[in-house]
């Protein structure tokens, strides 16, 4: 059998709990999750001073390499980095070009909209506040997916986002068992 496998993409300034429940989340599902520096230290600070010590650096790994899913967490300034990686871009356009799914959550949304990966009927979510950034409506709602892609709405919707994206990947027994060990129901609502 073959393991699914993630990489979440860890830039300055990302939003704590969007990057921590999605690892924990996956990797208790039995994904394989990578975290990789955007930047060139691996030691990359959140956008609330907590400092994560990244599995490798995005550049140090090999350019035509693909995962299951890239994950995206959102945060300030981790989106602005984001969005100003050509490496992110050229990860994100390996992906949609290969089928792969492609997440994010919070603000990080607008970088698949910079990125141009995303087509103009496909249906998102964000940070309410980030709508104005993406030149096409967004839904009021905490997780949309889409095709290959899934969008959070914000750290509220964190675990919500991580069952969906574990989902998705390895199915609802999965993901049902995962969220009955953590306790909770959001996958019911």
């Amino acid at each position: 059998m073959t393991t699914l496998n993630a990489i979440v993409l860890l830039a300055e300034g990302f939003e704590d709990i969007e990057a921590v429940a999605t690892i924990d989340v996956l990797r208790r599902g039995g994904v394989a999750v990578t975290t990789a520096s955007v930047g060139s230290s691996l030691q990359v600070p959140s956008s609330h001073g907590i400092i994560m010590t990244a599995d490798t650096r995005l550049s140090d790994l090999d350019a035509d390499a693909l995962w299951n899913v890239v994950v995206l967490p959102g945060g300030m300034p981790g989106t602005k980095n984001l969005a100003n990686s050509p490496e992110v871009t050229a990860l994100l356009r390996r992906h949609k070009e290969a089928e792969r799914l492609i997440a994010a959550i919070c603000a990080a949304p607008t970088v698949l909209v910079g990125a141009e990966v995303l087509d103009p009927e496909t249906h998102i979510t964000c940070y309410p506040t980030c709508t104005v950034d993406l030149d096409r409506p967004s839904a009021n709602v905490p997780v949309v997916v889409d095709g290959n892609f899934i969008t959070g709405q914000g750290p509220g919707s964190a675990l919500l986002f991580a069952l969906v994206i574990l989902k998705v990947l390895a199915g609802d027994s999965v993901a049902n068992k995962v969220a009955q060990g953590m306790v909770t129901d959001v996958l019911q609502g």
